[in-house]
């Protein structure tokens, strides 16, 4: 099991595999990972510590710094320039805002160093490389799990992600894609919709609490954009007496969401194989510290905001549902196991026993 990564700054997280002697990388070689926030235990449970795994693996000269900005872009920023400053040749980002992220990128690009937009885009004409899964697909697999465990007029609550993430917006143009034909005809009602502002719980919590008192509990389906929101409104519905009688979807796939499931609270999550994310930022990373082409590694491209064709590696997604798809998750997923899941509640459904 890969260990956990501590909040904020992770220096020193030496990196593995000699390189050759042409175009080697130097030993004092170092790459900065920025995180946008610990809300989502995602990015340094899972795809921090996959991306230092990877770098341990191919680049055992180089060392990895990992930095937090806990969802403020300002000190996102200050993060990049402290990097900068140290001696980052290589910028890993997973930017908070997409847009003003931007001077990041630009700033790094006026010292000649690149940088690499992992999982959310960086809408700069200097973002290098980008790595994603199909959210659009991932936004309609969770509002079509939605619509077919639900029933003509039935009313639905939308709780949609951060609106500085670019994400967030891509995946609820995929669920809209599903539900807006439904709603336009009736099929279904959107009862309630909301934005939760840095991803937080917490305040999906509270949108959920006032879903329910506007509605008068009239719900009958949840479609979540994540699975911290997921696990606000179950929490939220739990006060309820209705949590397990509602579908709700997810996103990400992590431990309390796959307890939920096996628990019948949450009946869907999509999952990405983040290991093979930060693998292949890794890959690129090395070798754009050994200034080597890497086209081979990222074969096609996507326009940015900035309107820049930025290389691009897709990565597949699945829609994980009930306990078959926890099944699917812990077979494909190397961070999380069975005996991590079947804790608390969980351990005593039939999937544990």
């Amino acid at each position: 099991m890969i260990p956990r990564i501590s909040k904020g700054l992770l220096a020193g997280m030496a990196a593995a595999l000699a390189f050759g002697a042409a175009g080697a990388a130097r030993a004092d070689d170092m790459v900065a990972l920025l995180l946008p926030e610990n809300v989502n235990p995602r990015w340094e449970q899972q795809d921090a510590a996959a991306f230092v795994a990877t770098m341990n693996e191919i680049a055992p000269d180089v060392r990895v710094e990992v930095f937090n900005a806990n969802n403020d872009t300002a000190t996102q920023q200050r993060q990049a320039e402290q990097a900068l400053t140290r001696g980052a040749r290589v910028l890993v980002v997973i930017p908070i805002d997409g847009e003003s992220s931007a001077i990041i990128a630009d700033t790094a690009a006026e010292e000649g160093i690149p940088t690499i937009a992992y999982d959310r885009m960086i809408n700069s004409a200097n973002t290098r490389f980008w790595v994603q899964a199909d959210l659009f697909a991932t936004g309609s697999a969770q509002a079509q799990h939605v619509v077919d465990n639900t029933a003509s007029g039935d009313t639905l609550v939308l709780l949609r992600g951060s609106p500085t993430d670019p994400n967030a917006g891509v995946i609820a143009d995929g669920q809209m894609l599903v539900l807006r034909p439904l709603f336009d005809s009736g099929e279904r009602v959107l009862g309630y919709a909301n934005w939760t502002p840095g991803w937080d719980p917490a305040i999906a919590r509270r949108s959920m609490d006032q879903a329910l008192t506007q509605l008068n509990n009239n719900v009958q389906g949840v479609v979540s954009s994540n699975d911290g929101n997921a696990g606000a409104a179950i929490a939220a519905m739990e006060e309820q007496g209705m949590a397990g009688t509602v579908p709700v979807s997810g996103l990400d796939c992590t431990v309390q969401a796959q307890q939920l499931m096996l628990l019948g609270k949450q009946t869907q999550c999509g999952w990405r194989p983040l290991h093979d994310m930060a693998a292949a930022a890794a890959r690129v990373t090395v070798r754009l510290l050994k200034g080597q082409d890497f086209s081979d590694l990222a074969p096609d491209t996507v326009t940015n905001g900035a309107g820049a064709e930025v290389a691009f590696v897709p990565v597949d997604s699945y829609s994980a549902v009930g306990a078959n798809g926890v099944a699917y998750v812990i077979e494909n997923d190397p961070s999380i196991t069975k005996e991590m899941v079947c804790q608390g509640e969980a351990a005593a459904t039939p999937f544990c026993r």
